[in-house]
């Protein structure tokens, strides 16, 4: 018997041994030195927010109250990094969630989302409402509205405009911003939309809209292109929509798009920022019968060498958060750190990571 058990051994041995040569070697290379760290938590636990850098400071704005029946916040938040503090701002005018937010020249700028009018719960309402945000007054100012209402977009500013890029406009078939009740599995109408605002004339124009409609995905200028990765795709909701590892890219000089490359995960609910001509995209969600996960996983690309490089994962799994670089450091605020849709349960943090790149 011991010969025998010796000779099986033997064989299992040999065989997990030619298995192992067959992996590439990459598959077990060390992880990067670099490491996350914790920094000063958000004030308040939530999700759904955007996160953006003027100067040596991150500004957080937005939020959604789901235990209150998917209620938006219009929360307004500082963090510096020197004191390593947050500090409590004048909060949004129009309270939304979802929405799109970028900065051009030292001014902040909000755009689109979900409200409640009238306080109603339950139900997401496009809104085209636009904010000005004056970081050095702590003030708001009106802008001209978003002509295509929409949210769970993306802004990008490039060369002195903003773009308002994808997003879903409409519970049903159609562009007629009817409320989006939460949940619903009803169709809804994501877009493509590519909608160009020009501050000095306060004035949009309608550009190519992107190939493929999506919405809770990452964009960002590189080399005077505006990629956009990841997202989801037919509904606004995690489950029920279908998720897209699609890489696209928009020429605004020559208003076309497209279609670079995929993405190494597939997820949706991503968020990310830019550093040094690479796009760092992470976090996000995925739903199917089988898994209810939020992810953790950090990637890089390069549009340059059009390749991908993984970098350290982020300690907590996470969707729905504010990211952007403060110089060389990547920070990552909030969002939820389960995937949401579960009658009752309701996961977000106030956690706050931070990853030096070099």
């Amino acid at each position: 018997m011991s010969g025998t058990l010796g000779r099986r051994d033997a064989l299992i041995g040999g065989a997990a041994a030619a298995l192992l040569t067959m992996v590439p070697r990459a598959a077990f290379s060390a992880p990067p030195a670099a490491k996350w760290r914790m920094a000063k938590p958000l004030p308040a636990a939530m999700g759904e927010i955007v996160g953006v850098t003027v100067g040596t400071r991150l500004y957080v704005f937005s939020g959604l109250n789901d235990a209150a029946g998917s209620v938006p916040y219009g929360a307004s938040y500082r963090y510096d990094a020197e004191t390593d503090g947050w500090a409590t701002l004048k909060e949004m005018p129009e309270p939304a969630h979802h929405v799109m937010a970028t900065q051009l020249d030292g001014q902040i700028y909000l755009f689109g989302g979900f409200n409640a009018p009238g306080g109603r719960r339950l139900v997401w309402q496009p809104t085209g409402s636009g904010w000005r945000y004056d970081p050095a007054s702590d003030t708001w100012h009106a802008t001209a509205p978003l002509p295509r209402p929409r949210g769970a977009g993306y802004a990008v500013s490039f060369a002195g405009k903003i773009y308002v890029i994808g997003g879903v406009c409409s519970h049903g078939d159609g562009a007629d911003h009817t409320p989006i009740p939460l949940g619903s599995k009803g169709s809804q109408t994501v877009t493509g939309w590519v909608d160009e605002y020009d501050p000095a004339t306060n004035s949009w124009r309608p550009r190519a809209d992107m190939p493929t409609p999506r919405n809770h995905f990452f964009a960002g200028e590189v080399g005077g292109r505006i990629y956009a990765l990841d997202g989801r795709t037919g509904s606004v909701f995690v489950n029920n929509a279908s998720i897209t590892d699609l890489v696209e890219a928009y020429d605004p000089a020559a208003n076309t798009w497209a279609l670079v490359g995929r993405a190494p995960t597939m997820r949706g609910d991503v968020n990310g920022a830019v550093l040094n001509g690479e796009l760092v995209v992470t976090g996000g969600e995925f739903h199917s019968e089988q898994a209810k996960m939020a992810f953790w996983g950090v990637e890089a690309y390069s549009p340059a060498s059009e390749t991908w490089r993984t970098l350290p994962h982020l300690q907590i799994a996470r969707h729905g958060f504010a990211c952007a670089f403060m110089g060389n450091d990547l920070h990552v605020v909030g969002g939820s750190f389960q995937s949401d849709g579960m009658p009752g349960v309701y996961s977000p943090t106030a956690t706050h990571e931070v990853l030096t790149l070099a």
